[in-house]
This record gives structure tokens, C-alpha cells and sequence, in this order.
């Protein structure tokens, strides 16, 4: 991934390049691969179920990063959540030029055919993959307690039970996941 992104410095932008702690252009695709590079590959796989696509997504994510320094200013927010934020609407550009171009070719074979419900459930699926990357972010400890109360839809007495922990501890442990997963969600631009 780091030497097919890699762009050439003849082209590099030059403003706003000290927005995120790098001296030159050709620095900042190295600064955010080593950054956040491995978080955004593994929601990009998320995003677009191949390890071919996902590299697509992200060399493309951080081209585009390269082209606009300054949108990676910590005053602005959360450079992880830019990336986060452009990762997704190019998966959902890519998806909708491949719906497009089925459908085309569906229209073609036989007249009359129409593809309904496409953006919801795109919708659906990229809201799931979010959740599922920032769930990866938890430690086991909370990630297990939201499983037992939220996915599987224990009680707490329940959960409790069932991990081998005190009923305050899951309360305890509930509040702080949700939290981390908020917080979590927030920086991947879920929220936006």
C-alpha cells in the first residue's frame, strides 16, 4: 500500500501542508498511512468486502488527502474522520456506478426491469460496517458486555450471569462502552 500511493512531489500541493506535522507534500501520504493507515484499510475491507477494492478506497482516500492538505487541520476536526468521512462516499460512489452499471446492463437483457430498495440497504450496509469498525475499537471487556446486553438483549442481571461479573460492573461497564463506542463512532465521521 505505501509505495503504490506514494505520489511524486512535482505536482504536491504546498499550502496547509504543516496542518498535520509534515515539512513536505511527499511526507503527508507517509504520515497518514502511519497514522491511521491500517484503521482505514481495515474499514475500507468493511466497506467493500475485497481486499482490492478496499486498497482502491484507500489509495484514493489518500490522494485526495495529499490534493487537500488543509482539510486535515486539527482545527477543523479529526483527521481519522476526514478520512473516515471521504473513505465511505467513495465506497458509495463505487457502489452506485456498479448498481448503475447492472441495472444498465439488466435494462439491456430484458426491458422493464428496475433494482428498488438499492440505497437503503447501501445505507444499511455501510451504517452496519461503521458500527463493526468502531465495536473492533472497544476492548474485549466492553465489547462483550454490549454484545450480551445490546445484541443479544440480556438483562443486566442476565449478562452479569452469563460473563461471571457483578451486576454493578456490567452497569459500570455498559456506560464506559457506550461511550468508547460513541466516541469511536464520532471520529469515524458517523455522526456527520
Amino acid at each position: 500500500m505505501g509505495d503504490r500511493v506514494r505520489p511524486t512531489t512535482a505536482h504536491a500541493p504546498t499550502r496547509a501542508v504543516d496542518a498535520v506535522g509534515v515539512e513536505e507534500p511527499a511526507d503527508l501520504v507517509e504520515a497518514l498511512v502511519a497514522a491511521h493507515g491500517g484503521a482505514l484499510r481495515s474499514f475500507a475491507f468493511r466497506l467493500a468486502g475485497n481486499p482490492q477494492r478496499a486498497d482502491d478506497i484507500v489509495q484514493e482516500t489518500l490522494l485526495r488527502a495529499w490534493r487537500h492538505p488543509e482539510a486535515l487541520d486539527g482545527s477543523r476536526g479529526s483527521p481519522r474522520a476526514w478520512l473516515f468521512t471521504v473513505a465511505r462516499r467513495i465506497a458509495a460512489d463505487q457502489w452506485r456506478r456498479e448498481v448503475n452499471r447492472r441495472t444498465t446492463e439488466a435494462k439491456a437483457a430484458a426491458e422493464g426491469s428496475r433494482v428498488s430498495g438499492l440505497p437503503d440497504q447501501w445505507d444499511r450496509m455501510v451504517d452496519e460496517s461503521i458500527v463493526l469498525a468502531a465495536l473492533d475499537e472497544l476492548t474485549e471487556a466492553h465489547r462483550e458486555i454490549l454484545i450480551q446486553t445490546v445484541w443479544l438483549g440480556r438483562s443486566v442481571a442476565e449478562a452479569a450471569e452469563q460473563v461471571g461479573i457483578p451486576v454493578g460492573t456490567v452497569k459500570s461497564r455498559s456506560y464506559y462502552a457506550l461511550r468508547a463506542l460513541r466516541h469511536s463512532l464520532d471520529e469515524m465521521g458517523f455522526f456527520t
